[in-house]
């Protein structure tokens, strides 16, 4: 199976050594793809919306958001990781969810997200770790993603953690572990299943396109959602069966 990783730092602190337990659990024969922020996307989303009017290609920084959208889509399994800074996710994460606001649902979907299992891991040094991971769940479910596997500990420094009695530390990684051996489990030779909430949102997002191409109006999303079929009877979750 192919694993793509998002480190949301650089820094090889708490959550660094959660990933590293976490991939642990899936043995040798798992291709592990890795990027780290900011360093692998180094750019901020300028909001100038080429990528939504011209295509994605287009965008200044095309070519980091590129090699890494490429592997997120060959991946069987997505893990974002983030501690959180100021309660959300790291800056470099959310710079590289606004790079991808064109893969967005009501916008132009990959279709192979709808099949894709991903996993957030997060946490913090006392609150914050919900909401960061709440940041990055959010951008995943709107790329069509629906089996979403979430780790949101409130650790520490590794200073303290460190200084942490071996049985508070066993009980803080249980859950890392846990979470671990469900995702190991799964056959990844199928797609993951299409859960109701993100039908709804598909079809919200296709009685719009509907909607902007009768007024006539050109769109590329339009466009785009036409070429799949997705505005007669093609879905992106029926597709791939």
């Amino acid at each position: 199976m192919k694993i793509t990783v998002v480190n949301g730092t650089e820094k090889r602190g708490i959550t660094y050594k959660l990933k590293e337990r976490f991939l642990q659990h899936f043995g040798s024969d798992a291709e592990i793809t890795e990027f780290y922020l900011p360093r692998d996307c180094p750019a901020f989303c300028a909001g100038c919306t080429s990528c939504f009017m011209r295509g994605e290609e287009t965008c200044k920084d095309y070519e980091f958001v590129n090699a890494i959208e490429k592997s997120l889509l060959q991946a069987d399994l997505i893990v974002v990781t983030s501690p959180a800074y100021v309660m959300h996710a790291t800056g470099a994460v959310k710079a590289l969810l606004d790079h991808f606001g064109y893969r967005w649902m009501p916008h132009r979907p990959a279709e192979e997200m709808f099949g894709k299992r991903a996993v957030v891991i997060t946490q913090c040094f006392g609150a914050g770790a919900k909401s960061a991971a709440k940041d990055i769940r959010h951008s995943l479910s709107w790329w069509g993603i629906s089996r979403i596997g979430t780790f949101d500990g409130a650790l520490m420094s590794d200073i303290v953690w460190n200084n942490l009695p071996e049985k508070k530390r066993k009980k803080l990684t249980k859950k890392i572990d846990k979470l671990a051996r469900k995702f190991a489990r799964i056959d990844y030779s199928k797609p993951a299943r299409t859960k109701p909430i993100t039908k709804i949102k598909f079809r919200l997002c296709r009685m719009i396109q509907k909607r902007i191409r009768k007024s006539g109006v050109a769109s590329l999303d339009s466009e785009y959602w036409r070429g799949k079929g997705w505005l007669d009877r093609n879905r992106p979750w029926k597709k791939r069966g």
